[in-house]
């Protein structure tokens, strides 16, 4: 009698739905955190009821605007909560908006020669945004 052996890893159909089951739980919490929190920062530019947001503005970036750094960032706000606002409705887009928004804000931080650590911090929110594109179903 003859053996066969079969070309496909030996796991039991039983496990593909859960391995489903638990990256869609994964891509649902990223897409909220994603989603969320630049709303509520970018809510926080108009009250600065969490920190003084003027502060993390570049002095190089500030000098080249034609008005106020605070209106600069009331703008920021703006962006940020239509960016949160786009990863909660089309997450593949929204996750490379916000990705490369973080990455643009760590430069700045980076040119004002101050809050590296929240530089640093904005870069692995960015890698983990990117992630969330490329776990995020096309659409």
């Amino acid at each position: 009698m003859a053996t066969t052996t079969a070309n496909y890893p030996a796991t039991s159909y039983a496990e593909a739905p859960v391995r489903s089951t638990t990256v869609d739980r994964v891509i649902t919490i990223m897409r909220l955190t994603y989603g969320l929190v630049p709303i509520v920062a970018g809510a926080d530019k108009f009250t600065h009821y969490l920190v003084n947001w003027d502060q993390y503005l570049a002095p190089q970036i500030a000098n080249m605007l034609p008005f106020p750094a605070h209106t600069f960032m009331t703008i920021v706000g703006v962006i940020e909560i239509i960016a949160g606002l786009i990863v909660l409705i089309k997450p593949r887009l929204g996750s490379i908006i916000v990705g490369l928004w973080l990455l643009g804000i760590a430069f700045n931080l980076v040119i004002s020669g101050q809050y590296y650590d929240v530089a640093v911090r904005d870069t692995v929110m960015a890698i983990g945004a990117f992630s969330l594109f490329m776990l995020s179903k096309r659409a």
